[in-house]
């Protein structure tokens, strides 16, 4: 299969509960082995961004600029916002000639829900791929910071259990001044992946409790 010309696809992230047919969470009916394993782990989290998602690839020559699949539309206006930073030089310095891909979100007026967060379009980056590795959070940050890109707001480490009872009773807040938080995505602290090589993240949305509230779903 030919490499993309955006970079590799990032991997689905799941929701930590099952639903059920009328697509309600079942609350404590973990979606994976792995999540019911690592549930009392601790896990680091960020803030769930709402907007869309960002691939930027170098492949050691150019930069390239595509959706969460290959035939997804990026907004023009996020395009238009992004070419100051997005400079071969720039990728260059710090890549070299290897293959990275970031990925982030794409964020601001008319991109989901976005507008609550800023009023320009940006990208908010969450992950940097160089190779077959994923760089440790700190080597996120400090590519980010050259590159004159955010990251999204960490958020804290619990484990998988107590992260789900902050969001289920709406302890958080969003990072952004008067912004709604949606929830938050989570890795292990350390880098787990499943048997078929694919790498452990979970999602929990507060829209899914809410959901489960008002629908009057099965609870554990």
């Amino acid at each position: 299969m030919a490499e993309s010309l955006f970079g590799p696809e990032y991997p689905k992230i799941e929701t930590v509960f099952k639903r059920d047919e009328r697509k309600v969470i079942i609350r404590g009916d973990w979606t994976t082995d792995e999540f019911r394993y690592l549930a009392d782990c601790e896990w680091r989290w960020t803030e769930k961004v709402d907007g869309t998602n960002i691939r930027v690839h170098w492949n050691g020559e150019r930069v390239t600029v595509g959706g969460r699949t290959d035939n997804a539309q990026v907004p023009t206006s996020l395009l238009a916002a992004l070419q100051p930073l997005l400079k071969p030089e720039h990728f260059a310095a710090i890549f070299s000639d290897d293959n990275a891909t970031l990925y982030g979100e794409g964020y601001g007026p008319k991109i989901q829900g976005g507008h609550q967060y800023r009023d320009d379009p940006a990208l908010i980056l969450f992950d940097i791929r160089v190779g077959a590795w994923w760089l440790k959070p700190d080597a996120v940050e400090d590519i980010a910071s050259k590159l004159g890109l955010e990251v999204v707001p960490s958020k804290g480490c619990w484990t998988l259990r107590d992260a789900v009872a902050r969001v289920e009773a709406e302890l958080l807040y969003s990072h952004w001044t008067g912004a709604r938080i949606e929830g938050l995505v989570g890795t292990p602290t350390v880098s787990l992946f499943d048997r078929a090589g694919h790498r452990i993240v979970a999602k929990i949305k507060g829209k899914d409790f809410a959901d489960l509230r008002r629908r009057g779903g099965p609870r554990a």
